[in-house]
């Protein structure tokens, strides 16, 4: 199991649960280590959270074991890592490949190359934590968290807005103004399971633009997430009036250029919490995405 130590700063005794939230350990992880097998330790011996601790002690933290998820069956085709350390992992998802399994794709999606890779490299843990996920035909840039604690701390990055995930979209049309905010709520739209629309009830959404060329028929786009709302970009983008290209399902079906959305991640800056650092990692555009652009924008 992974241990985690800290030692105690300061100049006053602290309850050992400040020491463990000071390192981004929150309280619904600290009831997971509670009920599932984990130990909270004072200079190495078990104690209970609300245990003072002393400047210059030290503070641990055992995980609690992480049982193998059998629905996730591991593959072993090739995986493009764009990051990897002892709790992240980062991979760049090519177009046509789903983030997680279900019952259409269950056999070869990224989160079954991870979890063959996991094995692959025995680490401690083969659960596949996917922080942040694509759509199917997105591709780029997905951040997995290597055990149940990396996880945690992301999850409380991405509630306070600290993951920073940056795009390259194409839209229809000549986008105007050249920088704007597209904060329609979003919700399912009636009668579908997969679509989704702008609607008063739906939840709250911010979706950054900047236009960063037009020809006479489209825009190149940088996008900045501010929410994560599902199919976000694509409905923010049809919402006003310009559907990304290729996009089947909010705009026109085919394009000669490209035959899924033009939509491809190419940043994600996270903080790296066990190593104190900031880790920002690129997605090269893909050779369908830099063809639209070409055709588009070149001539």
């Amino acid at each position: 199991m992974m241990t985690f130590e800290w030692q105690v700063t300061g100049e006053s005794p602290v309850h050992v649960r400040t020491v463990l939230m000071a390192h981004g350990v929150t309280r619904t992880f600290l009831k997971q280590v509670k009920f599932h097998g984990g130990v909270v330790t004072l200079d190495g011996q078990p104690v209970r959270v609300i245990a003072m601790a002393t400047p210059g002690q030290v503070v641990g933290l055992q995980l609690p074991p992480e049982p193998d998820n059998p629905h996730v069956t591991p593959s072993f085709a090739p995986l493009d890592i764009l990051y990897e350390d002892e709790h992240f992992l980062v991979v760049n998802k090519p177009a046509g490949m789903a983030s997680v399994p279900s019952h259409l794709y269950s056999e070869d999606t990224l989160a079954n190359r991870v979890k063959g890779h996991l094995l692959t490299i025995q680490a401690p843990s083969t659960v596949t934590h996917i922080v942040t996920r694509l759509d199917r035909d997105t591709s780029g840039v997905v951040l997995f968290a290597k055990h149940h604690f990396a996880h945690s701390v992301l999850d409380k990055q991405l509630k306070l807005k600290q993951i920073d995930k940056r795009y390259v979209a194409v839209a229809s049309g000549r986008m105007m103004p050249a920088h704007q905010q597209l904060t329609g709520p979003i919700g399912r739209e009636a009668g579908s399971f997969i679509k989704r629309t702008v609607r008063p009830d739906g939840r709250a959404a911010e979706t950054e633009v900047w236009v960063r060329a037009t020809s006479a028929t489209a825009s190149l786009l940088a996008v900045k997430l501010h929410t994560g709302r599902t199919h976000q970009i694509r409905v923010h983008c049809a919402n006003a009036g310009h559907p990304l290209l290729g996009d089947w399902l909010y705009g026109r079906p085919t394009n000669p250029w490209i035959q899924r959305q033009a939509l491809h991640c190419a940043r994600v800056q996270f903080f790296q919490p066990f190593a104190g650092k900031w880790v920002t990692c690129y997605a090269p555009l893909p050779d369908d995405m830099a063809r639209v652009i070409s055709q588009e924008f070149d001539s």
